[in-house]
């Protein structure tokens, strides 16, 4: 018990170019989504939930729309789903999740991050090994004992679950999300979730000094600004 989770998304800023990447980054994986499930949003699982995250987010509905619709209209773009394995300064590692067009060009963008922050390039399961890959649920409202019981009714293992500040926190595995999801409905009318991931945790997280820190901070930036970089997971106590 206790992985004291914290969802680690890009702190996207308000600017005209974070919005832009934002709203990129969605158009991509709403595409991707629908193109491979397609666009019926009531048969196709993981559209409807990148759509509700985005619109979390505030990406604009006509975004949202022109992604599906480009489906619809048969236009065929193609993206690869690419994951880089990063070592950085004090024994920091980092998994770096893109969606991409052009490989060789998003490398492009990535090494420098690399090269000018102490950074190396690890081999495919170098990094990844010490984070384990789980899905996040988390709701306010509902005690532990109330979300282990309807768990078990419905024969759903799970890694783990806290309670921290009125939030119910259930770990499970990446397959089970929308079961977990399902189950823990039936509890509440319009339930809303703080937390719906999929993500990667670290086993141990590493305190950095002051210099090797900075340096951390500023490989993290370089690679957040890379605009096929869809996500970054990291063992970094901040």
């Amino acid at each position: 018990m206790g992985r004291a989770y914290e969802v680690r998304k890009a702190s996207i800023q308000k600017t005209g170019a974070a919005k832009a990447k934002l709203y990129s980054m969605y158009a991509k994986e709403i595409y991707q989504a629908a193109r491979n499930g397609g666009v019926e949003v009531s048969s196709n699982a993981v559209l409807k939930r990148l759509i509700d995250r985005a619109k979390k987010d505030q990406v604009p509905s006509d975004i949202i729309k022109r992604a599906i619709d480009k489906v619809s209209s048969g236009i065929d773009e193609n993206y690869t789903s690419v994951r880089y394995e990063l070592f950085g300064s004090g024994g920091s590692t980092l998994i770096v999740d893109c969606l991409t067009d052009n490989v060789n060009r998003t490398l492009s963008y990535i090494r420098p991050a690399l090269n000018k922050n102490n950074g190396k390039m690890g081999v495919s399961g170098s990094v990844s090994y010490t984070y384990d890959h789980l899905c996040v649920v988390g709701v306010k409202g509902l005690d532990e004992e109330e979300v282990l019981n309807v768990l078990i009714e419905h024969d759903i293992d799970i890694d783990d679950i806290e309670v921290t500040d009125n939030l119910t926190t259930i770990y499970g595995y990446p397959q089970d999300l929308y079961r977990i999801k399902e189950a823990i409905s039936t509890l509440k009318e319009n339930i809303e979730f703080e937390v719906d991931e999929i993500t990667m945790i670290p086993q141990m997280m590493v305190e950095l000094n002051k210099e090797d820190l900075v340096s951390f901070n500023r490989m993290y930036e370089m690679l957040e600004e890379v605009e096929d970089v869809q996500n970054i997971y990291h063992n970094v106590s901040l």
